[in-house]
């Protein structure tokens, strides 16, 4: 089964970080959905049942995944539903997993400083004077940058974003998708 779906809810696990052995970047974590209803009688919010999920990243969404999201955290979540089941010592087992499109927090429950990161805008913003890129007058592009390899045609290629806080350039760590000068 492959539905898409939408969840709010909260993490419920670390995030858990890796690379697959053709080098894709994944992030993954248990997701808690807890329904909550007003009850007339009692005058309180009552939860109701909770259903878990593991969500997956994969690639950039990986590495946003890695740097932005917490434990405890509220989330929304955007995806393709897939069941999976298998037997144990004669149990079944089933696992509501989401790959996720989208993931970001829900403001509802606090609020959020959103940083853009060159990497998450489209390959044109790398070109420039292509559309979208850096120096052609527009305000929200992104630009990459080349790696200080000296010009020997085989240079390590960064992303780079701008804090829209302070406005300076940082780079990012391609792999994790972390900031190469952040602190731990």
């Amino acid at each position: 089964m492959s539905d898409n779906i939408t969840v709010r809810g909260f993490v419920a696990s670390e995030i858990r970080s890796a690379t697959t052995p053709g080098g894709v970047a994944t992030a993954n974590f248990r997701l808690g959905a807890t329904e909550r209803r007003y009850d007339r009688g009692s005058s309180t919010w009552v939860d109701g049942n909770t259903n878990w999920f593991t969500v997956q990243g994969y690639r950039q969404l990986a590495g946003n995944i890695g740097c932005s999201i917490k434990k405890g955290q509220r989330v929304i979540v955007v995806g393709r539903l897939k069941m999976r089941s298998w037997e144990k010592d004669g149990r079944v087992y089933h696992d509501a997993e989401i790959n996720a499109e989208s993931v970001g927090h829900d403001l509802m429950w606090g609020s959020a400083n959103f940083t853009r990161s060159a990497a998450a805008g489209s390959q044109a913003a790398a070109v420039p004077g292509a559309p979208g890129a850096a120096g052609t007058g527009d305000g929200d592009s992104q630009q990459a940058e080349e790696g200080d390899a000296g010009g020997d045609g085989g240079a390590e290629h960064h992303g780079t974003f701008i804090d829209d806080a302070s406005g300076e350039e940082e780079v990012v760590d391609q792999e994790t998708g972390e900031l190469k000068g952040a602190a731990a």
